[in-house]
């Protein structure tokens, strides 16, 4: 399997999904970062290695950002591959919650804490801004 001609073909299916449907475009992005984060797993051979696999992620940031263009650096590709590791074992990502509040999340170490944030943010409608400053300070 190549996985790289995989993950390039799902990124450019994804930008065209954009294109035409405006209205879907998070939920869109959420399922081809949660997709994408699945194939660069698989690549480095599985969760146990994934942690180690940085210089395939650093290669396949390189190819994308010279065929797509902006958007697929390393540390976005690390995002990815850490949203599918945290949040794999749910049946898919909220669509509420937009890429900002994930990145956000997939920090955290626990489930128990992640899901009482996601808790707070659909009942408080908190912004990707107002999340970071309730994690930052820890208030409640």
């Amino acid at each position: 399997m190549n996985y790289y001609k995989e993950i390039k073909e799902t990124l450019i299916k994804n930008e065209i999904y954009k294109k035409v449907k405006d209205y879907s475009k998070n939920r869109s992005d959420l399922n081809t970062y949660f997709e994408v984060g699945r194939l660069i797993v698989e690549a480095q051979g599985g969760e146990a290695r994934a942690k180690y696999g940085n210089k395939l992620i650093k290669d396949y940031a390189e190819r994308l950002t010279k065929e797509l263009g902006k958007g697929y650096k390393v540390s976005n590709l690390k995002n990815m591959r850490q949203f599918y590791l945290k949040f794999r074992k749910r049946q898919a990502p909220l669509g509420e919650l937009t890429w900002s509040h994930y990145i956000e999340l997939i920090r955290l170490n626990s489930m128990e804490e992640i899901d009482y944030y996601i808790y707070i943010i659909k009942t408080q409608n908190l912004s990707y801004r107002e999340l970071h400053n309730k994690i930052k300070s820890k208030r409640i």
